[in-house]
């Protein structure tokens, strides 16, 4: 296993200086995000760190050579939008700007990239079935001829009330998991495996690796606090809403050691890459390098 970071919690610096602070602060590879160029949307999306519109050969080796010097392989290109929008203009256009990014994944001779699923938060998941059913093929398909792995991440995007009731990324739980995969069996469609949705939502996280560890293409270091306070407030029906709290890798509830002990059995050796989304370290660049620093001392020790 190699360890990571996802650029996306450096938005106002360029991805040359985020891969030299990686470099010199030991980290072993690079997850870069690939939104379009424009205002972001949500917090930790919209960041452009490789802007995929005006990447071609050249700029692709120039990046590769940079990187090379830095020690720094990239683990996956990042973007993570709603491709099951109810929107048709919205739908298309994400997915024109996520083929964008296949392309430069191939390009940049990388591995994967990371998204979501999507999902229409109003419709019932054997709905969304159907539209996945028929939108999602064709862009597997397209992975597939340029030899790119679709990683999906397991994250609900059920933070706030506009993501109110059915969060909007379908692919959260095994079952849907086994469901998108008799529906797409292709082998370069798998996981981008966060453990802190699956704390969320009392989901047995060693289990989940056990059986899924060979759909398993990378994995995100991200730690959930569960407020005992807010639950009791909202409770459980409220979909995390005023207890769900996004937390670095260390300092939430997760069982790192066991995660990383179902990994090693599993024989994962991708990339744990940390996404960093702890509101007690942003605001400023120190305090997110703080937390990056933080994260990386507690999983270090796992990392072989």
């Amino acid at each position: 296993m190699k360890l990571g970071f996802l650029t996306a919690a450096f938005p106002d610096s360029d991805l040359e200086r985020v891969a030299k602070w990686g470099a010199e602060t030991g980290f072993q590879a690079i997850e870069i995000a690939c939104w379009p160029v424009g205002k972001a949307t949500r917090r930790y999306a919209g960041v452009t760190h490789i802007d995929v519109n005006n990447l071609d050969k050249a700029k692709a080796r120039e990046i590769r050579k940079m990187l090379d010097g830095y020690g720094l392989p990239i683990s996956s290109l990042a973007y993570y939008p709603n491709p099951l929008h109810p929107d048709a203009d919205h739908r298309e256009t994400v997915i024109e700007h996520l083929k964008k990014v296949i392309e430069a994944a191939a390009l940049l001779e990388t591995p994967a990239v990371g998204t979501f699923i999507g999902k229409d938060k109003n419709k019932t998941v054997p709905q969304n079935f159907e539209d996945y059913a028929r939108i999602w093929p064709p862009i597997v398909k397209f992975a597939k001829e340029h030899g790119i792995k679709i990683a999906i991440e397991n994250c609900p995007m059920i933070f706030s009330l506009d993501e109110w009731p059915g969060g909007n990324n379908l692919a959260s739980t095994p079952a849907i998991w086994r469901k998108m995969w008799e529906i797409i069996p292709d082998d370069n469609f798998g996981l981008n495996l966060d453990p802190s949705h699956l704390v969320l939502q009392m989901i047995d996280v060693e289990r989940v690796v056990r059986e899924f560890g060979s759909k398993i293409f990378h994995v995100h270091a991200k730690d959930l606090h569960i407020d005992r306070e807010g639950l009791y407030n909202h409770g459980v029906l409220s979909q995390g809403m005023g207890w769900q709290v996004p937390r670095l890798p260390g300092l939430g509830d997760m069982d790192w050691p066991k995660f990383f002990a179902a990994l090693t059995a599993a024989r994962y050796d991708g990339v744990v890459s940390i996404e960093h989304e702890d509101r007690v370290y942003e605001g400023d660049e120190a305090l997110v390098k703080r937390g990056f620093y933080l994260s990386r001392d507690i999983l270090k020790p796992y990392i072989h």
